[in-house]
């Protein structure tokens, strides 16, 4: 076999793998998305996520309207979609949610209070099951758990914030709360104002 040849059936062989490659990376988010599972960033391969839910969904199937904008933090997708008013603006972002079935709670309620770094205080729970944890975190500490912004809901002790972690997000690993990447959290601060609607499910 010639050297030209043999160049040929090798470069033959890569650009046949090369678009077999280009092919399979373009249908791998449509995959995540009809069902699939996928491993998060950070996770070990043997811990997988179900990313089926992760999807656009419609207002009208969770709300009466979109006065004062709608959040619906999906925990089991692990996903909060945003409406607006006038519904011109829609946002899908990924989240946190609680460790357990104990620390979740469900239900309507809605955003009563806006707080820019939000300083962070423990409940009694949580001090009774972490006792080293600080009694309190100021707002703007890179270890504050609640990040750069939160939104207070209507039940007590419970957010929807930012983190400084950014491993938790796509996981359970928060105690009670949603949370949101900083980034996203301060998009959806100045999207939702005090009196938007919010349905866990």
């Amino acid at each position: 076999m010639t050297a030209d040849r043999k160049f040929g059936l090798n470069r033959r062989h890569f650009l046949m793998g090369t678009a077999a490659l280009a092919t399979a990376a373009t249908a791998l988010p449509a995959a995540a998305m009809e069902g699939s599972t996928e491993v998060l960033p950070g996770a070990s391969s043997s811990v997988r996520h179900n990313a089926s839910s992760f999807r656009m969904l419609d207002w009208q199937d969770y709300f009466d309207n979109t006065r004062n904008g709608a959040i619906l933090a999906d925990l089991t997708s692990r996903a909060l979609h945003f409406w607006s008013e006038d519904q011109s603006i829609y946002r899908l972002y990924p989240t946190s949610v609680p460790l357990s079935e104990d620390l979740t709670r469900r239900g309507k309620t809605e955003v009563i209070q806006k707080v820019e770094n939000p300083t962070w205080r423990p409940t009694a729970a949580m001090k009774a099951r972490h006792p080293e944890w600080p009694d309190v975190v100021e707002g703007g500490a890179p270890d504050n758990p609640l990040g750069v912004r939160a939104l207070y809901l209507g039940w007590p002790a419970y957010r929807i914030h930012g983190t400084h972690d950014t491993r938790k997000i796509g996981r359970r690993s928060s105690n009670g709360c949603v949370g949101l990447y900083n980034e996203h959290i301060l998009e959806l601060y100045s999207l939702a104002k005090v009196g938007t609607q919010v349905l866990l499910i």
